[in-house]
């Protein structure tokens, strides 16, 4: 008996385990769905309304302008052009995104998360400082990338990169999901909808309530 539920047991754990450790998209059941926001006679997949097949074009698959940049004149020197499903509806249900990043010179992608995608980058021009934290004890990972270096960032964790040299830089990056999402800390604890209290942001940073109240009014 002990070792019947020993047994069951054992085959929960590794179940719970094999849907944790998928950190993509799930995986399609047809060779694409293309997104539609009409839902007439569409069907619903993985978030989004698929396009009848007979009506799907190259232009489903197909976006152009990742060659401008982005305008950097903003307070942290950085801007991102991201392909997701919303600019190809083709990638509806396929797992995969792509983003152009672009610095000023000492620009900064702020730290940030990505919930739902790894995140691999190579830089095209210019020099960036990178690095993710773990979750606890918070180890921190970093390193100099160059022109063609590769790094890469685990889904979910706090990272950041930062343009180092006296030029612009530019990067691009491929993510695991057909939409990642992305979560800016800085934004999100001093300029959440509506703001969290100063008293708990207070005692979590161990500041003064002026610094608090400086601080959200930043965001």
């Amino acid at each position: 008996m002990m070792k019947s539920a020993l047994f069951l047991v054992t085959v929960a754990l590794l179940a719970l385990a094999s849907s944790l450790a998928s950190a993509s998209d799930p995986s399609p059941l047809q060779d694409f769905c293309v997104a539609i926001n009409n839902s007439n006679s569409a069907v619903f997949v993985n978030g989004k309304f698929c396009k009848d097949p007979t009506f799907v074009t190259a232009n489903d698959f197909f976006f152009s302008g990742l060659n401008i940049p982005a305008n950097t004149e903003n307070k942290v020197g950085f801007n991102v052009t991201l392909v997701n499903v919303d600019k190809i509806p083709g990638l509806n249900t396929l797992g995969i995104s792509l983003a152009r990043l672009d610095f000023a010179p000492y620009g900064l992608d702020p730290p940030h998360t990505h919930p739902r995608a790894n995140e691999i980058l190579v830089v095209i021009e210019g020099t960036l400082y990178v690095g993710f934290v773990t979750s606890n004890p918070n180890k921190l990972f970093t390193k100099v990338l160059n022109k063609g270096d590769v790094f890469v960032f685990p889904v979910g964790l706090i990272h950041f990169q930062f343009n180092i040299g006296q030029t612009n830089a530019v990067a691009f990056a491929g993510l695991s999901s057909q939409n990642p999402g992305v979560i800016t800390i800085a934004n999100a604890v001093f300029g959440s909808n509506p703001p969290i209290n100063p008293d708990v942001l207070v005692k979590a940073f161990q500041l003064d309530k002026n610094v608090v109240d400086y601080l959200q009014k930043q965001f």
